[in-house]
């Protein structure tokens, strides 16, 4: 009988160590929303935001690597000029981003000093 009543002790007593023994699992969730999860979903949103905002005139780049200017869009599909007279469609979502040219590249550099030297 006494070693029943020890093992109930011991179990009570085990209880407050099994939130414990969970703080370390709950603290590199926590490290991992804000250094992985958290800057995901805020350049995802960015993303979207730059699809919706898509104009003609535009020039971007494709996730296969074509760069393109926009001459016609709907909802869901874009007609990109790759060339004098040589226009492709593509699907909205095929899009990665602006097109960098020399000019926005140097702007962007310089951009990114003035907030090193400010900060």
């Amino acid at each position: 009988m006494v070693s029943v009543a020890y093992a109930q002790e011991a179990g009570a007593a085990g209880m407050g160590g099994g939130f414990a023994s969970f703080l370390p699992l709950i603290l590199i969730f926590v490290v991992f929303y804000f250094l992985l999860i958290r800057p995901q979903q805020k350049q995802a949103k960015q993303h979207r935001a730059f699809l919706n905002d898509l104009k003609k005139g535009n020039k971007v780049i494709t996730k296969g690597g074509v760069f393109g200017e926009i001459t016609n869009l709907t909802d869901n599909v874009l007609t990109l000029e790759i060339a004098d007279n040589v226009r492709i469609k593509v699907a909205r979502d095929a899009i990665a981003g602006p097109q960098m040219t020399a000019e926005s590249k140097a702007e962007g550099e310089s951009g990114q000093k003035k907030n090193k030297s400010s900060g």
